[in-house]
């Protein structure tokens, strides 16, 4: 029983590695976009915001899951 729940963690766990790892990349370009824009760009900004809240979050929740210790 617990050899398949270490299966499952083990999984979620690349998953969330993954998506963490994808976030990042969408952040680091939404960071380069806007220091590329001339003027002030409220959608730009705005999506560099939500991109980067995203990163933090899939951060801290792979923290609290311990990603990466078994």
């Amino acid at each position: 029983m617990f050899g398949k729940h270490r299966k499952i963690k083990k999984e979620y766990d690349e998953q969330l590695f993954t998506l963490i790892m994808e976030t990042k990349k969408d952040w680091e370009q939404a960071k380069e976009i806007e220091k590329y824009l001339n003027d002030y760009d409220q959608d730009v900004i705005a999506r560099r915001k939500i991109t980067e809240s995203k990163y933090f979050y899939l951060f801290k929740e792979a923290k609290g899951r311990r990603l990466g210790s078994d």
